[in-house]
């Protein structure tokens, strides 16, 4: 289905979109305190692929068939690391600065495009991309002896959803979006559940009920986000997902008393300037 452009509806999505993947990191940070990374991930997989089953094969397996398997395999690995990345990250630093260093695809996405589809990068978008490396150094705050490892996996997961990107980017010029999204939910839910056999307990019914939560919004705010970027161009909207961040910060300080430091504000304002000018340049 294709919708008329109007940016400002387009825009009323993109942060409505943000606003629900706050919720489903509220959610994540609050059961996080019971139950493991590995069992957050898998029931975050198994819920989206539940959700679009019905619609990735009213078609047909047959549009299934596939002539790039390993890019497949490559952008579901790397979407899955990014969110093991990020759920671990969320249990262990402030949210806000969790959601933003994971948000910062916009500033890997022209290395892994130059790398894997060696498109070229401009210098207007350099600037801005150091830039937003001087936001994360900000976040990262080394020489006042409050660096945390944890936010460089909150790091990792910007990195690897970059590599996912550029991927999906590289497969949209043959494959569907439905067969995309198939061999993601299939993949990222079969290899998450391994890690649970190695695991001897089990999710309370509280727990169970939040990460269904979990899987509820974090549907929802994909939907949106689609809704958002099929009636408006990306260089328009693209800014407004850095919403997540701001509604993030109202949770961790309403919830968790997470105050900003001046660093982290610092850093927040370059991260999501320069990431916005990046998504815009994209």
């Amino acid at each position: 289905m294709i919708y008329r452009q109007n940016p400002r509806l387009a825009a009323i999505y993109i942060v409505s979109s943000g606003f629900m993947f706050a919720i489903m990191g509220a959610c994540i940070k609050l059961v996080s305190e019971d139950v493991s990374t590995e069992f957050i991930v898998f029931f975050r997989n198994l819920f989206g692929f539940l959700v679009l089953l019905p619609f990735l094969f009213k078609n047909g397996l047959s549009t299934l068939a596939t002539q790039l398997p390993w890019w497949h395999l490559g952008r579901s690995l790397a979407g899955l690391a990014a969110m093991y990345c990020f759920f671990y990250s969320i249990a262990y630093i402030p949210l806000s600065e969790s959601v933003l260093l994971s948000y910062t695809t916009p500033l890997f996405a022209p290395f892994m495009a130059y790398f894997l589809l060696k498109e070229k990068i401009s210098s207007r978008l350099m600037l801005a991309i150091v830039v937003g490396f001087i936001g994360v150094t900000f976040l990262l705050n080394p020489e006042f002896n409050q660096f945390s490892w944890v936010s460089l996996v909150a790091l990792s997961a910007g990195m690897f959803a970059a590599m996912a990107m550029t991927a999906i980017r590289r497969m949209s010029k043959t494959e569907p979006a439905s067969r995309i999204l198939f061999y993601y939910g299939f993949i990222c839910t079969s290899v998450s559940a391994l890690p649970l056999l190695a695991l001897d307990t089990f999710p309370d019914t509280h727990a169970l009920m939040i990460l269904v939560v979990v899987g509820v919004f974090a549907t929802l705010g994909q939907f949106f986000l689609t809704r958002g970027y099929s009636t408006a161009t990306a260089a328009q909207v693209g800014p407004f997902t850095y919403s997540t961040v701001l509604f993030a910060t109202i949770f961790g300080i309403v919830f968790w008393q997470e105050i900003l430091s001046m660093n982290t504000a610092i850093g927040i304002i370059l991260v999501v300037v320069a990431g916005s000018f990046a998504l815009r340049k994209a």
